[in-house]
């Protein structure tokens, strides 16, 4: 399978990028009820909660890297990114495999922490 990208944009309404560093694994969750997208993928940091979403336009979208909209259905309800780079109020990050997914990524999103 080939190496998926997306970029995070919205982190500016919330709480900037600067507590993120290269390699953090941020949570990406489908937000099929979301009143303005209905291809929004909301993204989540452990123990901030909901920190942007992943871009679905091209205004918004980094180079190659997919768009919610493109990303949508290539994934579960959930899944896992690695932040690769951090840039001017966005962020650009690769999609983890489901096949990549250990114990140690899942305890960083603990089911008893509610976002």
């Amino acid at each position: 399978m080939n190496k998926m990208y997306v970029t995070v944009t919205g982190m500016n309404h919330r709480y900037g990028t600067d507590f993120l560093e290269k390699g953090d694994l941020l949570k990406l969750v489908k937000e099929p009820d979301n009143e303005y997208d209905h291809e929004a993928i909301r993204v989540e940091a452990e123990g901030l909660g909901k920190v942007g979403y992943v871009a679905n336009s091209w205004r918004t979208v980094i180079g190659e890297s997919y768009s919610a909209g493109r990303l949508y259905d290539k994934i579960a309800e959930t899944a896992y990114a690695k932040v690769k780079y951090i840039l001017d109020g966005s962020v650009l990050c690769e999609v983890l495999p489901e096949d990549d997914l250990d114990e140690t990524m899942e305890d960083e999103f603990p089911d008893e922490i509610s976002f």
